[in-house]
């Protein structure tokens, strides 16, 4: 028997300082996070950063939180129920970092009798932090706790017809009617040695700006050039002008080395410093909303763009649990089983 299981990133519990510390140990802890030495690691992240990041990102969930709880958690839940009633074989969700864990997904799964599982990383685009440290978590609960399971995986979808129409009607419905001078696709950054490291060819990989337009197979692996594509194929579909959209990259943490560059908020305060009245900004790295759109795009951006002489900065929404993108995934799903039955 098939079953999938859909796993996010994850989120605190609730907004309490001890609820996001644990959370933040969690997440930071992964070597495929921070990819330095054990421990480095651990005098880094609980000899400095859990020291005062947990009550200031506290501070941020506070600003974000729902009734229902975090926001990326009951979005992920809204398209799992939804996706659940589309398609032919059971579905789980699952978090990286947090709860439900995959460990608690895989269970679930395997109470109902399936043996095959389809594991859908919520990232449209491979980086370690995110779709290899979900792939590798999963082997390693496989390995220990569920031995008789088979896993396949979703590859990343950044430029798979459906997902790029997808992206670019949500774009089109949110900015209708609206006016907006250019708009810059926000990806979440990585540190440039992440980037090297997936490079499956040791050689390709320039960090010049051009090595993400030539042929490589490193492509199957280089967040970067996938982020890149993503732009240019929604800006395509979009029929957008050159010189009206570009690419940066938000959430850098600077103790931990280069950066993906341009930077958004640099580049955010830099259009509304030269004029530019009316700007879009949307996050196709995330699918779902949460802390890093609805917080530092939606509030600190929104903020930035103004007090740097900026009139309205457009912030468009993640696809969440939009219709149009429940059918795409469900439509994905029972292709799988369909074609794994055949």
């Amino acid at each position: 028997m098939k079953g999938v299981l859909l796993v996010n990133l994850g989120s605190p519990d609730s907004t309490q300082t001890e609820d996001v510390k644990q959370y933040l140990d969690e997440f930071l802890m992964d070597e495929r996070v921070i990819d330095l030495p054990r421990w480095f690691r651990t005098f880094l992240v609980r000899g400095i950063i859990l020291k005062t990041r947990p009550k200031r990102s506290a501070k941020a969930y506070k600003k974000i939180w729902w009734k229902e709880g975090s926001p990326l958690i009951v979005l992920s839940e809204r398209l799992k129920e939804k996706v659940e009633h589309k398609v032919s074989v059971p579905v789980s969700l699952a978090m990286r970092y947090g709860k439900p864990s995959i460990y608690t997904g895989l269970a679930e799964l395997q109470k109902q009798g399936v043996t095959e599982v389809l594991l859908v990383p919520l990232y449209p685009q491979f980086a370690m932090a995110t779709t290899e440290t979900i792939l590798v978590k999963a082997e390693e609960l496989k390995e220990k706790y569920f031995p008789n399971l088979q896993f396949t995986s979703l590859p990343a979808f950044y430029n798979h017809p459906d997902y790029i129409r997808v992206l670019s009607d949500s774009i089109q419905e949110s900015l209708k009617g609206k006016q907006w001078e250019h708009l810059l696709f926000s990806y979440h950054g990585v540190p440039n040695r992440h980037i090297r490291k997936s490079d499956v060819t040791q050689s390709h990989c320039k960090m010049d700006g051009k090595c993400c337009f030539s042929e490589s197979p490193a492509h199957e692996f280089c967040y970067r050039h996938q982020c890149e594509m993503t732009t240019q194929n929604v800006a395509k579909y979009l029929e957008l002008k050159e010189g009206t959209y570009s690419t940066s990259f938000q959430s850098r943490v600077s103790i931990l080395g280069s950066w993906l560059t341009p930077y958004t908020d640099k580049t955010i305060a830099s259009f509304a410093k030269t004029g530019t009245e009316n700007m879009a900004v949307v996050t196709p790295a995330f699918v779902s909303d949460c802390l890093e759109t609805l917080e530092e795009i939606g509030m600190e951006a929104v903020e930035d763009f103004e007090d740097n002489g900026g009139k309205k900065l457009h912030v468009i929404p993640c696809i969440n649990d939009r219709e149009d993108w429940v059918n795409v995934l469900s439509r994905w799903i029972d292709e799988w089983a369909h074609k794994q039955n055949a």
